[in-house]
């Protein structure tokens, strides 16, 4: 069986443990007979499967029984629009911090509705770093702030909580959801497009206080509503069963493996290792985010020549290493390390740079 250390942003890699599990149960699921993708969504055993999931997340991040899990479909993009659309007004609009592609995507959504404005902003230094809580300007009128927690593309992550007083602080976690313990009772929704580090594309969490969910707007349609979810346990329609399926077996990984913390102490090895490539080559390695915002998910860097990046990328999946090309608003390489890449990828991609770094000056 041949497995690449796969570096790719999203759909992105997971726990060969996981994935072998579901394989030997695919045919026939908990003795039923059937598989996952083919059991109804109201029976027995697949509702075991949805609230064992949304029980473990709430676990992970040590959330009560104040807050609830949705499962929704439609990927992040949906919710840009989703939460404006529920929480926000002509009035009171909602704030938005701008640090990569996918908050700018968000503010965008809101600002076709006339709901959003901007709180911050580091477009003009090319998202080389995310804002600083001084720099946050948020209307005392905000209906909330929402921030964009990593930023796949340009490899920036927020290592501090925004204060934001009163206002309600809401965040997009699609790429380091459950990466590390961060003290989520901050937040009054979180929403993770699973694909990048909890499961195949799909499905949306939405973790959110259940006293905010109430709130919202009950002239939408249905399905546009955070409400239908909520009060019909996400199983109004059908559900992205599958997806869902595979998000609990890596939840019940993750706290296996010891919780969030050791995915934190791992996270934190694998960065570091890249990073001190990336530090100590001299200047042939470049990384693009300033050193106090790097990303412990995406560890973004240009070479010296583009000619240089290409011979890179492909050398490199010689070697058994996939994905590394950088998005293509950026440039150069990306290796995305999220929770089930092993801390040995990392070290072989290391080694790898270090090689191609001396066969190349």
């Amino acid at each position: 069986m041949k497995r690449v250390y796969n570096f790719n942003p999203g759909p992105a890699t997971l726990p060969l443990e996981v994935l072998q599990e579901a394989q030997a149960e695919f045919l026939n699921f908990d003795n039923s007979g059937m598989s996952i993708i083919e059991i109804s969504h109201r029976s027995a055993p697949y509702e075991k499967v949805h609230n064992q999931a949304k029980a473990d997340i709430l676990s992970l991040m040590g959330l009560g029984d104040d807050y609830d899990v949705l499962f929704i479909q439609g990927g992040a993009s949906l919710q840009f629009a989703m939460i404006p659309l529920n929480f926000a007004s002509h009035e009171h609009k909602g704030a938005y911090v701008l640090s990569g592609t996918f908050s700018s995507n968000a503010y965008k959504e809101a600002a076709i509705l006339e709901m959003g404005e901007v709180a911050a902003s580091t477009k003009e230094e090319n998202f080389c770093r995310v804002p600083r809580q001084d720099e946050l300007k948020i209307n005392p009128d905000a209906a909330y702030l929402h921030v964009c927690y990593n930023n796949t593309i340009y490899g920036t992550e927020f290592h501090y909580i925004p204060e934001t007083g009163k206002i309600p602080l809401f965040a997009d976690m699609s790429s380091d959801m459950l990466s590390r313990p961060v003290d989520f009772k901050k937040f009054s929704l979180i929403y993770a497009g699973v694909q990048k580090n909890l499961g195949p594309a799909g499905v949306v969490i939405v973790v959110a206080r259940k006293s905010f969910i109430e709130k919202s707007r009950d002239t939408l349609p249905t399905m546009l509503r955070y409400d239908t979810f909520y009060k019909k346990n996400s199983l109004y329609n059908t559900p992205p069963a599958f997806s869902i399926y595979i998000v609990g077996k890596v939840a019940a990984w993750i706290k296996n493996c010891g919780g969030l913390t050791e995915m934190a102490r791992r996270n934190s090895i694998k960065a570091k290792i890249l990073y001190e490539a990336i530090d100590n080559s001299n200047g042939f390695y470049r990384g693009h985010a300033e050193k106090d915002s790097r990303s412990f998910m995406n560890v973004t860097f240009r070479l010296p020549t583009e000619e240089l990046e290409k011979k890179f990328v492909a050398e490199a999946l010689e070697k058994n290493l996939s994905g590394v090309k950088g998005h293509r608003s950026v440039g150069g390489m990306r290796a995305s390390i999220y929770n089930a890449m092993p801390i040995e990828g990392a070290e072989a991609l290391a080694d790898f740079m270090n090689q191609f770094r001396k066969s190349n000056v």
